[in-house]
């Protein structure tokens, strides 16, 4: 009896989840557009409400074609593979630094890094796949612009 409950629950923790991701890729996609890896127009910050607009209203933009478009399980799975492998990423990073710099004791970055490694693999086969596929291209592309790059040097 309780199932729609649940269910108007979960929704709602979905899209509290959701906002916090785009708020937290927008700043990515600021990023990316001040190095150039993506348009620099998306790299623009509201000069009286400090946010990256544009940025926002991209990612926003995209979230919700994606939203209109797929299983929204499916988009959670492919946005959990991201997030997961991102956290990996940081790890991975943190793994590198120096104790000047900071560095903890090296067991925390690389349980981190095994557990969102594991998490991430966990996931649904067809999350682990769509995501693996972005990363690729995304690495491809990159790869390519650099070749490209070093050419023109």
């Amino acid at each position: 009896g309780l199932a729609p409950v649940v269910r108007a629950g979960a929704a709602v923790a979905a899209l509290g989840s959701l906002l916090a991701l785009v708020l937290g890729v927008s700043r990515t996609v600021l990023a990316m557009a001040r190095d150039r890896h993506l348009p620099h127009a998306l790299a623009a910050v509201h000069p009286r409400h400090r946010v990256p607009h544009r940025a926002e209203l991209a990612v926003g933009a995209v979230v919700a074609v994606v939203v209109m478009t797929a299983d929204v399980r499916d988009a959670i799975g492919f946005s959990s593979f991201g997030v997961l492998i991102y956290y990996a990423v940081a790890n991975a990073s943190a793994w590198t630094l120096t104790p000047e710099e900071g560095r903890p004791h090296r067991l925390v970055p690389a349980v981190g890094l095994a557990g969102c490694l594991a998490l991430a693999f966990a996931l649904p086969p067809s999350s682990v796949v769509a995501g693996a596929a972005v990363l690729a291209v995304g690495a491809a592309i990159h790869g390519a612009r650099r070749a490209t790059a070093a050419r023109r040097h």
